[in-house]
């Protein structure tokens, strides 16, 4: 049998692209014409078109047809769906051109309660991961389109939740601070190695590739450990690569608070609670401010 190499142009995904393009483009032009790179720089415009190219790349290019025909080229699209697509697109972001939106993210998380914790953006990362690698949602997202995009739209959401409590430019009420950063990295992709560390080794075709022709010269449990592999190497990566950005992160946050203690004289009389509200969502109202609007 050949291999199938052909485009899906899925209409959904490339409407969703082009608006999130457009919306993004256009806040990035103001903010960049009104604040300059501090606002919006090339770098972060970048990084968003990354992301959405890491969507292109997934749901519309040949990745998407031969992720039904190989499980280590599905698990490419896992990848880029979990991690790739929401980092370069959280990177892309910043706390002006958020401004519009900021007071809107702290009502929902206030709302959201629990489920804006990072403790459950953990389980929910581990858990879609482990669930939908389960054999029967797995062959049930090969057999069946609708399926297939609840899988993605899982992996999406739980990859999105997951990397905005480490990466967001806005400080969240449930802020990861001192080790909290490390331990939530390490219990996650810990988590989903384990997965692909069992993938790699386990002896039997767990899925339904097993009942199709090989492709590309592997065999069924060739292409199986592969996707294994492929998911504990990029765990690794993504793990090592994050904790040193965060580590950076927590030095240049500690030399700001520095040179505010040397502003303020002790760090007792330097911004108060309602400042540090005011620092995490700008837009929002700070509690016992009058209302202005």
């Amino acid at each position: 049998m050949t291999t199938n190499y052909s485009w899906t142009f899925e209409p959904i995904v490339l409407i969703g692209i082009a608006v999130a393009l457009g919306v993004y483009i256009r806040r990035w032009r103001r903010v960049h014409a009104e604040h300059g790179a501090r606002g919006a720089s090339v770098w972060h415009l970048l990084a968003f078109l990354g992301g959405l190219t890491a969507v292109f790349i997934a749901l519309i290019s040949p990745v998407d047809i031969l992720g039904e025909q190989l499980a280590s080229m599905h698990m490419v699209q896992h990848i880029l769906l979990l991690d790739i697509v929401p980092i370069l697109c959280i990177l892309g972001l910043t706390k002006i051109l958020l401004r519009p939106a900021t007071r809107h993210l702290s009502t929902v998380e206030r709302q959201a309660g629990w489920l804006a914790h990072p403790a459950f953006a953990v389980i929910a990362y581990v858990g879609l991961m482990w669930l939908w690698h389960v054999p029967a949602l797995y062959d049930a997202a090969l057999r069946t389109p609708v399926v297939h995009v609840l899988e993605h739209t899982c992996f999406l959401a739980a990859g999105g939740l997951y990397w905005w409590f480490l990466l967001s430019p806005i400080r969240s009420r449930s802020r990861l601070d001192g080790m909290g950063p490390v331990l939530y990295m390490v219990s996650t992709k810990l988590g989903v190695g384990l997965l692909g560390i069992f993938l790699a080794f386990v002896p039997t075709v767990l899925y339904l590739y097993g009942q199709e022709p090989e492709h590309w010269g592997l065999t069924h449990i060739n292409d199986q450990q592969l996707a294994g592999v492929l998911m504990a190497l990029e765990q690794s990566i993504v793990m090592g690569v994050a904790l040193a950005v965060l580590f950076v992160r927590a030095l240049a946050e500690d030399e700001d608070k520095a040179l505010r203690s040397e502003r303020y004289g002790t760090e007792q009389d330097g911004p108060s609670v309602q400042d540090d509200e005011a620092g995490r969502y700008p837009d929002a109202p700070v509690p016992g401010a009058p209302d202005v609007r």
